[in-house]
């Protein structure tokens, strides 16, 4: 694993691609693409029946690809192949089944630190591009209508004095369940297994701390069988015989809404929830870009999400003084690799 990454992508559909390619095109060495699913391009995956005709442009768009990657109208088959073939060719850095769960940047050094449930990774630049389709996992049994307003996936509409069940075994959940316990509300942190498995120490003593001393309760090895509506508020039944009653349950049980993942790393958002960013692509935080579906109203238009990655590459080699110095190595990569350009 590098120590330092020149540039972490967070994301692999095509805007996550786009990047990493034109990336390496512009002889960029150190890159990393990280997804949550086990391989690139998994809306294309698991939406798209085989052999569907996947578009360039989207909805009557026209869209000109602006970089380097001749991406054209194909396949499900055909496009999955030729994401593929980019990816091999370049010898892109690639972590599939780690879904990041933090992004803080060191003001010292101005180096990202990139947490996953298991894992950690430093970059100099960030490139977010998780895309529209990203939810909060919902549990499996019901919720009742009359209580929804009562159940949250996030911290929204929280307030002070209240009974809490956060429900999850992972550092969001660990996140929710101390923050809320400061904020003088009642909480207990209930997860199905014996033992937390996927917390990173500090998250991991400071729940045992509170917990100790009584700042809030866990409730391990417990699994929840039903929600009902009593008298206004939540009735949760337990597989242990036992229900208890609270104000508001928060699920914390996998899958991030890209708006709560924004919030969380400090990306500024707009009054509709999407992210703002200039013209390059840049947000607030510097180094860090948005691309893609997330970042634009492309309406799923691939080559959209694809010059996204183009001129965000652009951005950091300017900002780099590295633009410049790397024109001829994007015409040795087409030398090398006429079959990537038109």
């Amino acid at each position: 694993m590098k120590t330092v990454y020149d540039i972490l992508i967070v994301g692999g559909g095509p805007g996550g691609i786009g990047t990493a390619v034109e990336a390496a095109v512009h002889g960029v060495e150190n890159i990393l693409l990280i997804d949550k699913a086990d391989n690139h391009s998994s809306t294309i995956r698991k939406f798209y029946k085989a052999n569907k005709k996947v578009d360039k442009d989207w909805k009557g768009q026209t869209i000109n690809i602006e970089g380097n990657i001749p991406f054209m109208d194909g396949t499900k088959e055909t496009t999955l192949n030729f994401f593929d073939r980019l990816l091999d060719e370049e010898k892109i850095d690639t972590a599939f089944n780690e879904e990041v769960e933090n992004i803080v940047k060191n003001e010292k050094d101005n180096i990202f630190l990139v947490t996953t449930a298991t894992k950690s990774f430093k970059a100099k630049a960030v490139v977010i591009t998780i895309g529209k389709m990203g939810k909060p996992n919902k549990p499996s049994y019901k919720i009742p209508p009359s209580i929804k307003e009562f159940v949250n996936f996030n911290l929204d509409d929280c307030s002070h004095g209240e009974k809490i069940l956060v429900v999850g075994g992972g550092n969001s959940a660990a996140e929710y369940a101390y923050e809320l316990a400061d904020e003088a509300n009642t909480v207990t942190l209930v997860y199905r297994k014996a033992d937390f498995t996927r917390l990173n120490p500090a998250n991991e003593d400071i729940l045992y701390q509170y917990n100790g001393q009584e700042k809030l309760r866990l409730r391990l090895n417990t699994d929840i069988i039903s929600l009902e509506n009593e008298h206004g508020k939540v009735k949760v039944n337990f597989n242990d015989g036992y229900y208890t009653i609270y104000d508001r349950v928060i699920y914390a049980i996998g899958g991030t809404a890209p708006v709560d993942f924004l919030k969380k790393i400090g990306i500024k958002l707009d009054e509709k929830g999407k992210p703002i960013y200039d013209e390059h692509y840049r947000t607030n935080i510097p180094g860090m870009y948005v691309a893609g579906d997330i970042a634009f109203n492309t309406g799923g238009s691939i080559a959209a999400a694809l010059n996204h990655g183009y001129h965000i590459v652009n951005s950091y080699l300017r900002r780099s003084g590295k633009l410049y110095s790397y024109t001829q190595k994007v015409d040795e990569f087409f030398k090398n690799h006429p079959q990537f350009k038109e």
